[in-house]
């Protein structure tokens, strides 16, 4: 069974910034793209930002300008910068792996407060 492990979460104060890293603990092949999703207390999961195997990425739109995310299609690698950090960025964040399944972490928290 494969599992993705996020890490990189953490507490930060506003305009500071973070990189998310995702593995996969074994080689996950056909993959067609691999993201980032965030789910706040009280609200549903929403995409943050998403790159195909050809290297379109796509944001939402609270986060353009501000993250990027890069990914390592041969190593199963994803990550996500997230550069001036708001506190609406407060979330649980969760990589995703899509290709013949999609495929969960776990999810990693990521607190933005002063």
């Amino acid at each position: 069974q494969v599992q993705l492990v996020e890490s990189g979460g953490g507490l930060v104060q506003p305009g500071e910034s973070l990189r998310l890293s995702c593995a996969a603990s074994r080689r996950i092949f056909s993959i067609r793209t691999m993201g980032w999703y965030r789910q706040a207390p009280g609200k549903e999961r929403e995409l943050v930002a998403d790159i195909s195997i050809g290297g379109t990425t796509n944001y939402a739109d609270s986060v353009k300008g501000r993250f990027t995310i890069s990914g390592d299609n041969a190593k199963n690698m994803v990550y996500l910068q997230m550069n001036s950090l708001k506190p609406e960025d407060t979330a649980v964040y969760y990589c995703n792996q899509y290709g013949l399944r999609s495929y969960w972490g776990q999810g990693t928290q990521v607190t933005v407060s002063s």
